[in-house]
């Protein structure tokens, strides 16, 4: 038997419950993983409140853990016991002290990284490399806008777009967040609590707009993004922490200068294992080499789960937060 938070029904951080439940053998493809470090992501909120359905209850939450290969199945090939491995990755289910997990899914973790490290950059490191060098390839020279920008994705992002030889607009709610936010690559942070974030934008770009405006903020933020939008502009929608994007008008976008949106995910971008390990790849490097600092902010232990929502929903995080097992 092995610790685990479970959720029987939908609800507020108070459903999280930490039971001992049997966890079993790997079938075929498969390991047995002896989680040390669980990462916490606003999505494992979305599953908790139902904004993502889940097939049935109880189920366990959380996509990102590092840890030790303790057993493995019929078939595994890409790694074995005793392995250092980390994963961002359905299906869910990280939060519990061990885990059945796809042998495919799983990175080995070089020596330079540790295990709470790990946790921490899996998910919103890889969504960083994702945003930045795929969905919207960002070029040394460029002015990009990232909201959120002293969240977990926030700071990795704007160290790493930095490090392309960008300027990094960011938008903060605090003075203190702003601060955060500078001392990791954001050259000009924008409070939206009390300014325009729009009129600031365009004057920091000469009226032109820029060419990318990365949301994981959604309903509260979307007009104002495309708004910050230089012509042919793209929207990279990737979360929606203030609540679900309302329907869009696509004659919208012709009106404001033939703008382009997307909606991409972690999961699709590294859906092939070779694009999961070319991208996990490079974020180890960004991170070894200095070029990207991964700041644990919080940790809580994990039977606290609860107590982390809380935390991560009334915005009081700041980079990443990690769950102890």
């Amino acid at each position: 038997m092995v610790g685990m938070v479970r959720v029987h029904e939908i609800g507020g951080p108070e459903v999280l419950r930490f039971e001992q439940v049997e966890v079993g053998e790997p079938g075929s493809g498969q390991v047995r993983l002896r989680q040390t470090a669980v990462g916490l992501n606003f999505i494992d909120v979305y599953f908790r409140t139902g904004l993502y359905p889940q097939p049935s209850l109880p189920f366990t939450p959380g996509l990102e853990a590092a840890g030790v290969v303790e057993a493995i199945g019929q078939g595994v090939t890409e790694v074995a016991v005793g392995d250092r491995v980390a994963y961002a990755a359905p299906p869910i289910g990280a939060y519990a002290e061990a885990r059945l997990m796809q042998a495919d899914r799983l990175v080995k973790l070089p020596d330079g990284i540790g295990d709470q490290q790990a946790a921490a950059m899996m998910l919103k490191g890889m969504t960083a490399q994702y945003l930045l060098r795929r969905t919207f390839p960002v070029k040394s020279g460029q002015t990009i806008l990232f909201h959120a920008a002293a969240g977990g994705v926030g700071l990795i992002a704007c160290q790493w777009a930095r490090h392309l030889g960008a300027r990094v607009i960011g938008t903060v709610g605090s003075e203190a967040k702003a601060e955060l936010a500078r001392a990791h690559g954001c050259d000009v942070p924008i409070r939206y609590d009390r300014e325009d974030v729009v009129a600031r934008v365009r004057e920091l770009t000469d009226g032109k707009g820029v060419p990318v405006v990365y949301d994981s903020v959604g309903k509260s933020t979307f007009e104002q993004s495309l708004d910050c939008l230089a012509p042919r502009g793209m929207l990279v929608a990737f979360g929606q922490s203030s609540g679900n994007i309302p329907p869009l008008n696509l004659g919208v976008l012709s009106q404001k200068g033939s703008l382009y949106v997307t909606r991409p995910t972690l999961m699709t971008y590294t859906a092939a294992r070779d694009d999961l390990l070319a991208t996990a790849r490079e974020l180890f490097d960004v991170v070894q080499s200095g070029a990207v600092r991964i700041e644990i902010n919080q940790t809580f232990a994990l039977r606290h789960a609860a107590d982390a929502h809380r935390a991560l929903e009334g915005r009081q995080t700041t980079g990443s937060t990690v769950l102890l097992p």
